[in-house]
């Protein structure tokens, strides 16, 4: 059976979640005895993108590419004109998996695309209008086309199913995982001491590790640090890591408000092959977030034997149990009080280190392929299904 999945989030060399979801999906699915022959395909021109794909052809996977035009192009012209995406790959496939929510018309075969959230409906100030006006004219088209809708949490299955009227017997929920040849804590104080060095990170320092934008909660967590250094002598270093998103002018602002550009500390984006080690090097990870289909950050610092803190909405509660401290992301008191109770209380942090481990293991990839390869072996024609 022929399987083709959309390799368009592979190459941007900046990932950050749904690309490395799809980038771990696919790293494994070869690993499994089956009867599939893979494919990738992508459209676009540029070569040094087209080279970040080439590796799959190592792993087993056949590369389709068309490069009439970029994907960003094609999806602009097919919300206006349907143009059958099997004008452009033409040949046979079984089934198609999209890993970007949209399922463009015309494709052959069985159907499946990711939805990871829908924080275009439930909080759409937090989300880019090019983003919110394409979702709005796509998505719901999308997920009627699709066979299967795959998605991220038991929260993400409860809003698409409440914005999208989708029937939950059409979702399936795939946890993400954690890639624990990265994300452990065993790295040693030398490996730590040299990042911190390369991004300019003091010994002792507080972590958020994400993109720089609104649906983060970056400008509160930034007010509730400010107003515990207000009462806290020896503070440790605020050290927001990440790639600047949207919206992000008011980040920088407010540090220069509260008069404390001395106290944060803004690394730009980090080498994936560092983050572990930042995280490992934290007090205490932050992430409250005001909206999130999953949350891997938090999962990957708590696989790293950091103390956790995260917003007590959405998805975050469903991911991280009872191994981490829980805030109400809309109130600068509480986020403030939970950075408070874990700088404070070394007890409590290693309580939290070990439970963190713990539940980070419970997350693992190769149980999120296993939910992908059931699917697909429903569909299975060798079988007669």
């Amino acid at each position: 059976m022929k399987i083709s999945f959309d390799a368009q989030l592979l190459m941007k060399g900046e990932k950050t979640g749904i690309g490395w979801c799809a980038e771990n999906i696919l790293q494994r699915m070869p690993q499994y005895q089956n009867d599939f022959e893979l494919n990738c395909f992508t459209l676009g021109y540029n070569k040094e993108q087209l080279t970040c794909v080439d590796k799959y052809q190592k792993l087993g996977y056949k590369i389709n590419r068309c490069h009439w035009f970029h994907d960003v192009i094609y999806r602009l012209i097919w919300s206006l004109i349907p143009i059958p995406y099997s004008m452009f790959f033409p040949k046979k496939t079984d089934i198609t998996v999209f890993f970007n929510y949209v399922v463009p018309p015309g494709v052959r075969g069985r159907r499946v695309t990711f939805v990871y959230d829908m924080a275009y409906k439930s909080c759409p100030e937090t989300v880019r209008k090019r983003t919110k006006d394409m979702l709005n004219i796509a998505l719901k088209r999308s997920c009627k086309r699709a066979d299967k809708i795959i998605t991220i949490s038991e929260f993400s299955k409860s809003e698409i199913t409440r914005y999208l009227g989708i029937r939950e017997d059409k979702i399936v929920v795939m946890p993400c995982g954690v890639d624990f040849m990265k994300y452990h804590p065993n790295y040693t104080d030398e490996e730590v001491v040299a990042i911190t060095k390369k991004y300019g990170v003091p010994d002792d320092y507080l972590l958020y590790l994400g993109t720089l934008e609104p649906r983060k909660n970056i400008t509160r967590l930034i007010q509730a640090y400010a107003s515990l250094k207000e009462t806290t002598s020896d503070l440790p270093k605020l050290v927001l890591a990440g790639r600047k998103g949207w919206m992000y002018d008011s980040i920088f602002e407010i540090v220069k408000e509260l008069q404390i550009e001395e106290d944060v500390i803004f690394t730009g984006y980090i080498d994936p092959e560092d983050a572990p080690i930042l995280m490992k090097g934290a007090l205490a990870f932050l992430f409250p977030s005001i909206y999130e289909g999953f949350g891997m950050p938090p999962l990957e610092a708590m696989a790293c034997g950091t103390p956790v803190l995260v917003s007590n909405v959405a998805s975050l509660p469903e991911v991280v149990g009872d191994a981490a401290v829980l805030v109400d992301p809309l109130s600068v008191d509480s986020i403030r009080e939970g950075i408070a109770s874990l700088l404070h209380n070394e007890k409590l942090r290693f309580e939290l280190s070990q439970k963190g481990i713990e539940r980070a293991q419970t997350f693992t990839w190769e149980k999120s392929v296993e939910v992908i390869n059931e699917v697909l072996q429903d569909w299975d024609v060798t079988r007669g299904n």
